[in-house]
């Protein structure tokens, strides 16, 4: 696995995992604009979209997919210097009250017009303001756990974490040095 500097100065990175032609956030941008991917998505969990957010219409689920991510992606790829992360960026587990070594994070977008969106960026925080992005999901579920889809992700950021610990990695000066040795 490797790392993309994603804003350029060293604020957001992004993980490239062996094997796959682009790093993980600028793929679900991607998957997230794709209506094919999309339709088959929602196919598959049609019955979670209709339990949880009342959608029955698949192309409803589509276009409102597609608006969340050119909204999530405009905050997240268009990120000025003075921008604070931490404000994109919340705890994963929301009972989290404390900061702890490579927390595990989210965002996704907060109250748009009277509903919730489903999308979600997952990154583990290096120090205040600075994270790593090692994946995300369209999250139709109360939990993580509930789906595989979802699961993968779990398995994916503590995969990322454990790598980083491995490496002596614990915050974002060892995350550079890490770098300037590659």
């Amino acid at each position: 696995m490797t790392f993309d500097d994603i804003t350029e100065d060293g604020r957001l990175w992004a993980v490239r995992y062996d094997g796959e032609a682009d790093n993980v956030l600028y793929s679900l941008f991607d998957q997230w604009n794709d209506v094919v991917w999309l339709r088959n998505f929602f196919k598959a969990n049609s019955k979670d979209l209709e339990r949880y957010f009342k959608i029955t219409n698949i192309n409803e689920a589509i276009t409102r997919t597609i608006n969340d991510s050119e909204q999530l992606e405009a905050i997240v790829m268009d990120i000025s210097p003075e921008a604070n992360l931490d404000l994109i960026f919340r705890p994963l587990d929301n009972s989290r009250i404390a900061e702890c070594l490579l927390g595990k994070e989210k965002a996704h977008l907060r109250n748009p017009v009277g509903r919730s969106s489903w999308l979600r960026i997952y990154a583990l925080k290096l120090a205040k303001g600075i994270y790593i992005v090692t994946g995300g999901a369209i999250k139709l579920t109360a939990t993580m756990q509930e789906r595989e889809h979802t699961a993968i992700e779990l398995a994916r950021i503590e995969k990322v974490r454990n790598f980083l610990l491995d490496e002596k990695i614990i915050d974002d000066d060892s995350f550079i040095d890490y770098i300037a040795e590659l």
